[in-house]
């Protein structure tokens, strides 16, 4: 059965084609003699309540010259058999006035992975709340005060986080009785006028902190993110982290069961969760990456799972 595949992501020009987990899934349904289109958000819009995109037909390949343009033509996204949201964050109002678009697309017709509505309802640091027995202590708030007083109950080391940050930007380690605590925690509530997450700080990050990638609610594999040297706590790759084998053990599938409902029922088919010393620290819906990592370290081909999968979904 040949698809029309259309992948909603950042300009294709600027991936990193060793990592890019998009990449792959292209490749991937390039192979199996999909369509593969592609748009970027600003190609995206809404005329008479219908969703179209200004869509370009791509063909690509290993090594230089990646990719090539093919045709370009205006398209009601419900023409298309599936729609792969891939942009990466910031999840920003732009993002999230994507989603309402994509919304617009007839789900009988088409199917979107993720869907809309459940990518609007899974802010990665807020969403973890959602299974409060497999996060570490946390607190949500712009107050300076409650972070103090929290700081001092979470055992004197927490880790802050902007709602709207990704990449492990914005993301700051404070210590009780250090002299720039105070300014830390001004500078990341602006003032107290931003909400902000605040995790108990949990020691094992210097062992590195785990992406687990889950499909469909079950999990397909786990990479290590190791942190760089020198007293860095931020693991993602973004920030330097490094990739090492992992193996899933009975903790992380415990907590993969315990997601899977709810994954499910919001249409997060493709999801990657980030796993310190036991405990999910965020959950991440929009564009999940390091299935390229997980591939070279385990001699796998996950791109071929997710793309059975998506074959399966467009057949129901």
């Amino acid at each position: 059965m040949k698809l029309k595949m259309a992948f909603v992501m950042d300009p294709v020009g600027t991936i990193n084609i060793e990592k890019d987990t998009t990449f792959v899934l292209m490749l991937e349904a390039q192979a199996r003699g999909h369509e593969v289109w592609y748009l970027e958000i600003k190609d995206i819009y809404v005329k008479d309540a219908r969703a179209y995109g200004n869509a370009t037909e791509l063909s690509l390949k290993r090594g230089e010259d990646y990719y090539k343009l093919g045709s370009k033509e205006t398209l009601p996204l419900s023409s298309f058999d599936l729609v792969w949201m891939r942009k990466d964050p910031p999840f920003n109002q732009d993002y999230i006035y994507a989603t309402y678009i994509l919304s617009l697309i007839d789900g009988d017709k088409t199917k979107v992975i993720n869907k809309p509505m459940g990518i609007r309802e899974s802010n990665e640091k807020l969403y973890t709340l959602y299974f409060p027995e497999w996060i570490p202590e946390s607190l949500v708030t712009k107050d300076l005060d409650q972070l103090n007083k929290f700081l001092a109950e979470a055992g004197g080391e927490l880790v802050v986080k902007p709602l709207d940050g990704h990449g492990g930007e914005g993301v700051f380690y404070v210590k009780h009785g250090d002299r720039n605590s105070n300014v830390i925690l001004e500078t990341i509530t602006s003032f107290g006028t931003r909400y902000v997450l605040a995790q108990k700080f949990i020691k094992e990050v210097s062992e590195g902190d785990k992406r687990i990638i889950i499909l469909n609610g079950d999990p397909l594999g786990a990479v290590l993110r190791v942190p760089r040297p020198g007293g860095e706590f931020r693991c993602n790759f973004h920030s330097g982290g490094s990739p090492a084998k992992s193996a899933l053990t009975d903790r992380d599938i415990e907590i993969c069961e315990a997601l899977a409902p709810r994954l499910r029922k919001d249409g997060l088919y493709f999801v990657g969760i980030d796993v310190i010393g036991g405990y999910i620290t965020e959950i991440n819906t929009t564009s999940p990456t390091g299935i390229q990592e997980i591939n070279k370290l385990d001699g796998v081909r996950l791109e071929a799972d997710v793309l059975d999968f998506a074959e399966e979904l467009c057949s129901s």
